[in-house]
């Protein structure tokens, strides 16, 4: 007999004379918790989200969505960035005025050669307020999760108001459990014991999230 079948078979054994539950999982539980913390417009919200985006160390830029292509070229111009990783449902206009080398996302992409690129720049699925967390899911235009790890450099795009929400279960409500879901709240980090903090060593080093939202200067002219 295996390990494992004596550790599963005390376990039958402990089992045997509970009841069976017949209440249905998503009855047997609660949910009558707190769904958000507080009463906030739009953009108290949005501007939670920057506190907390920086709080955790990333760096926040906000413009309009026609000042995007500019400002997504200043960021990569400003860290040097020669290539660029480009997930294959970006919006081209993104990365139009970018002089970066775009690198489209391969599957065949090895972690060396993953590792070889400045910047990744994608968008994202959600991005919640009280955590100062942006979600990606795997969608065409966030790319898969690998290339939001190795890079040293991510810029993750977040179209305000519409994908910012304030609790974590406001966020889950948009988000599908069964897609390849990447919670990222800051750059990588960790500390050991003496607290000694270290970037880098499990995801990007550096996090730029560039909150896209209203009127374009010429808009709000007219």
């Amino acid at each position: 007999m295996s390990s494992r079948e004596r550790i599963l078979g005390r376990v039958r054994r402990a089992l045997a004379d509970v009841p069976q539950d017949d209440t249905p999982y998503d009855q047997a539980v609660a949910r009558d918790y707190v769904r958000e913390h507080g009463d906030r417009s739009v953009e108290q919200t949005v501007e939670l989200l920057a506190e907390n985006l920086a709080d955790y160390r990333a760096i926040v830029h906000r413009c309009t969505a026609d000042d995007l292509a500019v400002t997504l070229a200043g960021m990569l111009a400003a860290r040097g960035a020669k290539t660029v990783l480009v997930p294959p449902g970006l919006e081209p206009s993104w990365l139009a005025e970018a002089e970066a080398d775009q690198v489209p996302d391969r599957s065949e992409s090895t972690p060396h050669e993953l590792d070889g690129i400045d910047s990744v720049v994608t968008a994202c699925a959600v991005a919640i307020a009280e955590t100062g967390t942006i979600v990606l899911d795997g969608s065409p235009d966030q790319g898969r999760r690998r290339i939001t790890l190795v890079p040293d450099h991510h810029i993750c795009v977040v179209r305000v108001p519409e994908q910012v929400v304030s609790s974590v279960p406001q966020g889950l409500e948009r988000l599908d459990p069964a897609r390849p879901l990447t919670w990222i709240s800051g750059p990588s980090a960790t500390s050991d014991i003496e607290l000694d903090r270290v970037e880098g060593v499990h995801g990007p080093r550096t996090l730029e999230v560039v909150l896209v939202g209203g009127r374009s200067s010429a808009e709000v002219d007219s």
